[in-house]
């Protein structure tokens, strides 16, 4: 879908992304899809042609969830998804440009996304809840225990390594307390380690939210869908109506707002919605 936004919308998203100095941005997937790191397509087809021969994959998301028969099969496939959705993509252009806008004003980033895209363009850790995990690390498959353990280093080993789409077996990560699986930092069920850091990150959003009823705030929501809308989406749309505080949609699907929320949707793509608003507030292209 080409950009279908009214010059008049983008004008209006302008306006009250311009004047404010409070930023709350909520970000999901569509956002990273939109940078550039599409789950499927031609770059799904690129990355990962011998894993789509050999158990007939169709994209990356639906991967993730694939019944491996081994931990070699599920390690085999893992540690290219985390290569080339975390480590080895640099900032990409659309984040740098989020970052040259909210650099500039007193804001949070509250986001499902686990690529890092947001620490690599510039936002500070401290103004960042990832909710959902990082890619980049590990973490106890039963969390045994609640340390978090970088991955870079193992992911590389293993993609040196790999063939027909198995990892050796002395590269398999074991938990280093009880001994059993690993797995890759991820909300996928009641397991997920939310440790020291995470619970400080929630704490300091749940902060900024509440300011947001004492300082007038802009929230700012880019593709945000319906696979968890309960994290970003749904609140977003109550702290609009309980605040006043108008809502900026961005959104490829559905940018829709609900009745008594203020503010402004955009439906298409944020790559191209991004330097149409930042044009129209007067600043040119990012």
């Amino acid at each position: 879908m080409a950009c279908s936004a009214s010059g008049g919308d983008a004008a209006r998203a302008a306006e009250l992304l311009q004047g404010a100095r409070r930023v709350l941005l909520g970000a999901g997937a569509g956002l990273s899809a939109a940078a550039g790191l599409s789950y499927g397509g031609e770059r799904f087809a690129r990355n990962f042609a011998p894993f789509i021969e050999k158990y007939g994959m169709t994209d990356m998301y639906s991967a993730g969830f694939y019944p491996f028969p081994s931990e070699e099969a599920r390690w085999g496939y893992w540690a290219r998804h985390v290569w080339v959705n975390r480590h080895e993509p640099d900032a990409l252009p659309l984040y740098r440009a989020l970052h040259a806008f909210a650099r500039e004003r007193d804001g949070f980033v509250v986001t499902t996304n686990v690529d890092a895209q947001f620490e690599k363009a510039g936002f500070l850790p401290e103004r960042l809840f990832a909710v959902q995990g990082d890619y980049g690390l590990l973490q106890c498959a039963r969390s045994c225990h609640d340390a978090l353990y970088p991955n870079r280093e193992l992911v590389a080993r293993m993609l040196a390594r790999t063939e027909d789409c198995l990892v050796p077996s002395e590269l398999v990560p074991a938990c280093p307390v009880c001994g059993g699986p690993m797995a890759v930092h991820l909300r996928v069920d009641g397991r997920f380690v939310e440790n020291a850091a995470w619970r400080a990150a929630q704490k300091r959003y749940r902060r900024f939210v509440e300011g947001v009823e004492r300082e007038p705030a802009v929230l700012l929501e880019l593709g945000v869908g319906w696979n968890t809308p309960g994290i970003v989406r749904f609140p977003f749309e109550a702290l609009a109506r309980a605040t006043g505080a108008p809502l900026v949609r961005l959104n490829y699907d559905d940018a829709r707002l609900p009745e008594g929320v203020p503010g402004v949707g955009l439906q298409g793509d944020i790559a191209e919605l991004w330097p149409l608003i930042m044009s129209a507030a007067g600043r040119g292209k990012l």
